[in-house]
């Protein structure tokens, strides 16, 4: 459960902006002067159509991109102004595509001890002890119900992309990070392996408290497991609901409080949908 209100948060958003100049030369305001307080141990799901800032707001949160107005606060020291890896041992990222969270042709071991040594903040070159990387891969990957515990020694390659990206999940626990951020990891997967990931990574940040930022197109998935749920538009957050307002609440209704409070319709037909396949 999300830590009482009086702690520090785990991420503080103050009036943060984010600008891009468009293909016609075009100023575009993806992230519209937005204040977001995030307690520690909650699990968010940030949904909206296409366009409507959600990664654009993570990519500020990890430092993929800086702000060009506001401040970004992370268990109450301020990353504005630093780079994705200096914010490494604050925050983890798993991004949709498989390939772009592990090295293919490193086994699930070597890509373990690689982001050990990340979490560091720096690559030495005299290796992290073996035994170390392999107690803290069987530690995280254990729980995930796969049996990877026992494939350290398997080429990541060789893995499905629902395998994969159980193993991303469990590699950014690494160091119990104050935020996880989730950008769509389950989009690039068939139904069935989008719903043990979901499932694998719900499990992995509630055992271990990791407060969790997750961006989908799938509601049912966001109603699952949220405990708040933000719908974002034009780079602003237009529905906030959590705790008691999450219980009996319809894919329906957030696309009926959505209409009612932006003046527009979500475009992504996936957003309709009543539910999704198990």
């Amino acid at each position: 459960m999300p830590a009482s209100s009086d702690s520090v948060p785990d991420l503080l958003l103050e009036g943060c902006t984010k600008r891009f100049i468009a293909p016609g030369r075009e100023l575009v305001t993806a992230v519209d002067d937005l204040n977001l307080e995030v307690a520690a141990g909650t699990f968010v799901s940030i949904i909206g159509s296409n366009g409507a800032g959600k990664s654009t707001m993570l990519s500020m949160v990890a430092g993929n991109l800086l702000a060009d107005e506001g401040h970004v606060t992370v268990r109450g020291r301020d990353v504005t102004t630093l780079p994705s890896w200096r914010r490494i041992g604050l925050v983890s990222r798993v991004r949709q595509n498989p390939q772009d969270n592990m090295v293919s042709n490193l086994t699930i071991e070597e890509n373990f001890a690689l982001a050990l040594a990340g979490r560091r903040g720096r690559f030495p070159l005299r290796r992290t002890s073996p035994g170390k990387v392999r107690a803290a891969a069987q530690e995280l990957l254990e729980p995930l119900g796969m049996g990877l515990e026992d494939r350290l020694g398997a080429i990541s390659g060789s893995l499905s992309g629902g395998q994969r990206q159980a193993i991303a999940v469990a590699m950014a626990c690494l160091g119990s990070p104050a935020l996880m951020l989730l950008d769509e990891h389950v989009a690039a997967l068939d139904p069935n392996s989008a719903a043990r990931v979901n499932s694998a990574t719900a499990r992995l940040v509630r055992e271990r408290k990791i407060t969790t930022m997750m961006v989908t197109h799938d509601m049912k998935h966001a109603l699952d497991h949220a405990d708040r749920l933000l719908m974002m538009h034009q780079g602003k957050v237009v529905v906030d609901v959590s705790g008691e307002q999450l219980t009996g609440i319809t894919p329906r209704d957030l696309q009926q409080r959505f209409a009612a409070l932006s003046g527009g319709s979500l475009s992504d037909a996936s957003l309709l949908a009543e539910s999704s396949p198990a």
